[in-house]
């Protein structure tokens, strides 16, 4: 199935722009001063070139692509033509125009109590919701109370979709139900849900349902009867390994080897490939990430009208339809009021990038149950950024942005080079033999991940920067049923689950203006790890910080906390003498050759915090 992704029509027309002044943009001139604030801050050395900076301020993703500091015209002349907007290759949108003037805001909805299920549809279809997406089954909501639950709602104007991961026919059947029932044809968009790939990928992930059907034959059969009542059958969810950690090129690469198998089973099965095509809907995730997740979703649809071209699909049916969730591996229980940012960055970015439909999770979602709270905030950012800040205004807003389309090409390649090695294990073992080839990528993916995180590179507030270690979470009934989830923060929060029981002793040295930065940093650091600190406060020498140790009922462990030259003047002697009144561990907050006395270890911004804090621990809990 793979092949060369293509090179579209032509390369694009790269125009110099002039300044307000009639100046043209000049390259040199930004590398220069660029170049000259970061000689400033030593991180550009006086004798390198102007043109290092490229290379110290390009960042790299997970999958190694660089995102450019500054978007040129010499990035976008050499790629292909990306069409207008609901033409081939749809880079730019499936369609030319959106539908309710914004992306479709699709509600949530898993609680198992068909009452509290039944309030929650009506509250959010009278409140900015455009269409239901119902988790059901055993721990959901009780597939022989779908049609109660769905008893008010207009099926024929508003989309539902359906989802069970363990009997995915009897969801199936209980939607047609309904629709058999009400007599009326289902509105554009509805769906029956299935997808035992994408349940299958997840067992062999590791974040696997107990009891999910993985059969792709079920697919086949869900598909034959929602194209004989004019609805979808098939999901092609990518959140599958999205969840278990993969990056983005490894989540584009599964939903085309997903795609790919789900339309070779269909047509076997009968189908012509156009109304095989016409089963599928694609389910990705939007991160805090923004741009990232604007070039992926713009590079998905790419990627996955050249798959239907390969396949023979009409030109008019190779438009993605793509369902957006907000990540749930980005969020994190502890100071969960801060998932909203995230997910209000997610939605923008899954806008922005042209989602046909959009999920935004609850901020209380990784805690449990959503309330009414937590889902009015969760409805209304796709209705503020829609109707306020009229995101949905423009079409493709970030097409034509240089370091977006060309970050939307180096993504679309990448995945489509993963793709053609996926497929090509797939053609000699299936699907299990594919996923064999991606495991160890998304392995390889969720370690580097993580240490970035451990390093603070990739900061998860609330959680590994700017802890509140007192804080009072709110409380939620549990799921029902909860799908496995790889949480980028899980080491964090498996420290802070299991809070150590011994503070830390902040030594600090001099005038409260002297160590407040160091003392914030390592109170905060401390905390990151579920570890409570006690701080001597202002103090003008070595009796004083001792004499507030004493009061503090002198914890094993001791950070000291203070401006250099008071290390040199007296750290010395502190050391010494905490030690002579118990300390039993010694960090300092800066470098170690800072103070002259042996210290048991230091922390300073770039360490690897996490083996810092387990280090710290054992030592709290000796």
């Amino acid at each position: 199935m793979a092949s060369d992704l293509g090179s579209g029509v032509g390369p694009e027309a790269t125009v110099a722009v002039p300044l307000a002044d009639g100046v043209a943009p000049d390259v040199a001139a930004w590398e220069k001063a660029t170049a000259a604030v970061l000689r400033k801050t030593k991180k550009l050395a006086d004798d390198a070139p102007d043109a290092d900076v490229w290379g110290l301020l390009t960042r790299r993703t997970l999958d190694g692509i660089g995102v450019t500091p500054l978007g040129t015209p010499a990035l976008t002349a050499d790629l292909p033509e990306t069409g207008l907007p609901g033409q081939a290759p749809f880079t730019r949108g499936s369609a030319a125009t959106r539908e309710l003037d914004g992306w479709d805001v699709r509600a949530w909805f898993t609680d198992p109590d068909p009452d509290v299920t039944a309030e929650q549809v009506v509250t959010d279809l009278e409140n900015g919701a455009n269409s239901l997406w119902l988790s059901v089954g055993d721990g959901a909501v009780p597939t022989s109370a779908l049609a109660r639950v769905l008893e008010p709602v207009f099926v024929d104007l508003a989309p539902v979709v359906v989802e069970d991961p363990t009997d995915p026919l009897a969801a199936a059947q209980a939607l047609d139900a309904v629709l058999d029932d009400k007599a009326v044809a289902p509105a554009p968009g509805t769906s029956y849900g299935a997808d035992p790939l994408g349940a299958h990928a997840r067992t062999v992930l590791g974040i696997g349902l107990e009891g999910a059907v993985t059969d792709p034959a079920v697919a086949v059969e869900v598909a034959h009867l929602a194209q004989r009542r004019g609805a979808r059958g098939i999901v092609v969810d990518a959140t599958a390994v999205h969840d278990a950690g993969a990056s983005d090129v490894q989540e584009l690469a599964y939903s085309l080897l997903a795609g790919a198998a789900y339309l070779r089973l269909l047509v076997e099965a009968g189908l012509d490939v156009d109304a095989a095509a016409d089963q599928l809907d694609v389910r990705l995730a939007a991160t805090d990430e923004q741009f990232p997740t604007i070039a992926k979703l713009r590079a998905a649809r790419r990627t996955w009208a050249r798959l239907l071209e390969l396949s023979g699909v009409a030109e008019t049916g190779r438009g993605q339809r793509q369902h957006v969730v907000t990540s749930r591996p980005m969020m994190a229980s502890y100071d969960p009021y801060v998932n909203m940012l995230r997910t209000c960055v997610a939605t923008f970015a899954a806008g922005v990038g042209g989602a046909t439909s959009v999920t935004v999770l609850p901020f209380d979602e990784p805690l449990g149950l959503p309330e009414a709270f937590s889902r009015r905030i969760a409805r209304n950012t796709s209705s503020l950024l829609i109707s306020e800040s009229h995101v949905a205004r423009v079409t493709d807003p970030a097409g034509g942005s240089h370091a977006v389309e060309k970050l939307t090409d180096d993504l679309a390649r990448s995945a489509w080079e993963l793709f053609g090695e996926l497929d090509a294990a797939a053609s000699d073992g299936g699907l299990v033999a594919a996923l064999e080839v991606l495991w160890p990528k998304v392995e390889q993916t969720v370690s580097d991940r993580a240490l970035d995180i451990a390093r603070r590179k990739r900061p998860v507030t609330g959680v590994s920067e700017f802890p509140n270690l007192h804080e009072e979470l709110p409380q939620r009934r549990p799921y029902g049923r909860t799908q496995p989830v790889l949480r980028y923060a899980r080491e964090f929060e498996a420290m802070r689950d299991d809070r150590a029981a011994q503070p830390v002793f902040l030594a600090t040295l001099g005038r409260v203006a002297q160590h407040t930065a160091r003392a914030t940093f390592a109170a905060n650091l401390f905390a990151a790890g579920g570890i409570d600190t006690v701080t001597a406060g202002a103090t003008d020498g070595v009796e004083a910080v001792v004499e507030a140790y004493r009061q503090a009922d002198a914890p094993a462990v001791v950070c000291l906390a203070g401006p250099d030259p008071l290390y040199a003047e007296w750290g010395g002697d502190l050391v010494a003498a905490l030690r002579e009144a118990g300390a039993r561990h010694v960090v300092l907050a800066g470098k170690p050759e800072s103070v002259d006395a042996d210290v048991d270890d230091s922390c300073a911004v770039g360490l690897d915090a996490l083996a810092f804090l387990r280090r710290t621990r054992e030592e709290v809990t000796a």
